[in-house]
């Protein structure tokens, strides 16, 4: 089924629209509901579209010790901000996108702990740009969905006082709804399921007005690869976990309608892919350094698009390397739709029919540009 078909069957519209049956070849219909409305230049795909810039040190990470060094993550961080913008200094590039007057949420990815996550080094430099253009600690909010897990990375030590930590739900697989805003959400039935909402962060309808999206180089059995896409959208949404379930995974549409809607898609300003360390398979977690590796990059852009599609690419390519199935392979022969033991799986076995076309289809939705030959990348070594 091509690109066309798919956002036929979509339909994305403001009316009640009656859900298909779930299936690996439907793609469901969805009703959006959100009385926000798009920005004169929506964040996604922003001024840049297409436009990335990637950032590599060889001395950004010890790899014996999985350290990041600060002053190299830093300095990457200004070419890397210095290059997207075309900013002579690194105060006028962050201006291009934060003024004094911005509350700011920094979205960090935590489910690769306690070895691939958002970096402290890089959260910590944003924060300090930020605060350098005169926003107050107290308007800058790190967010996730879990607690548990942003408590175990615990931020906190390495940033200075009032800024906020956020999280929407005290742990993984948990049900808690208060911190989500009722006025705005997605509604589709998948399977029949009870709960078919999944509702937008009420600190990002009702506090934020600009958004960082800092997500890793990772694996993911469900849609390919977790990158800026998927962290801010299934970062940003409660009851998403029912879209790859049960063997059937319906990410191919979802990651990128979870994304479009606003204000999320209006307020996610800035993208910076996380690439100092990776993992390769078992994503989104990393509970071992089995099959972690180290990319040693940034990587710089408004086009969230753009960048997942370089790092379809990267996973792809380490996965070769290693003698492992490619993402793109689809084939049942090496379905085994048993999660259970998937932290430590055969690296040759997929728990789901991956979906890393829900990048295309992201595309197909205006987030932005997905054909490599349009995607002007610029390459920096330190």
């Amino acid at each position: 089924m091509d690109r066309r078909k798919f956002l036929e069957l979509l339909a994305v519209t403001p009316a009640v629209t009656p859900a298909l049956s779930a299936s690996a070849d439907v793609v469901p219909r969805c009703r959006i509901v959100s009385p926000y409305a798009p920005a004169a230049v929506p964040g996604m795909p922003g001024p840049f579209p297409g436009r990335v810039v990637s950032v590599r040190s060889a001395k950004s990470v010890d790899e014996e010790t999985n350290r990041a060094d600060a002053e190299v993550v830093k300095e990457m961080m200004a070419r890397g901000m210095l290059a997207l913008t075309g900013e002579k200094t690194v105060a006028q590039a962050w201006r291009r996108f934060f003024e004094p007057s911005d509350v700011v949420g920094i979205k960090v990815n935590c489910g690769g702990r306690p070895h691939v996550v958002s970096s402290p080094e890089v959260v910590g430099e944003c924060v300090r740009q930020l605060m350098a253009l005169g926003i107050p600690a107290t308007s800058i909010f790190l967010y996730e969905r879990f607690r548990d897990q942003l408590d175990e990375v615990n931020y906190a030590p390495q940033l200075p006082p009032g800024v906020g930590i956020v999280a929407a739900e005290s742990r993984h697989s948990s049900s808690d709804s208060r911190s989500y805003d009722p006025r705005t959400y997605v509604e589709v039935d998948l399977y029949g399921e009870e709960d078919t909402r999944s509702n937008l962060m009420r600190l990002v309808t009702r506090q934020l007005t600009k958004i960082i999206n800092i997500p890793n180089v990772k694996d993911h059995g469900a849609t390919g690869v977790t990158g800026c896409l998927k962290n801010i959208a299934y970062g940003s949404f409660s009851n998403v976990a029912r879209t790859h379930h049960r063997g059937t995974s319906h990410t191919l549409s979802l990651v990128g309608t979870f994304a479009s809607v606003e204000p999320l898609r209006s307020r996610t300003v800035l993208q910076i892919l996380d690439g100092l360390r990776g993992v390769w398979h078992g994503g989104p977690f990393a509970f071992t350094r089995r099959y972690v590796f180290y990319p040693k990059q940034l990587m710089f852009g408004t086009d969230p698009v753009a960048i997942d599609r370089l790092l379809l690419d990267i996973v792809d390519e380490k996965r070769k390397a290693a003698g492992a199935i490619s993402i793109w392979n689809r084939s049942p022969e090496y379905l085994k739709m048993d999660d259970t033991n998937a932290r430590d799986q055969d690296p040759n076995v997929n728990v789901l029919i991956r979906e890393p076309g829900h990048v295309e289809f992201a595309a197909g939705l205006g987030l932005g540009v997905f054909e490599r030959e349009r995607i002007a990348l610029q390459d920096i070594t330190l």
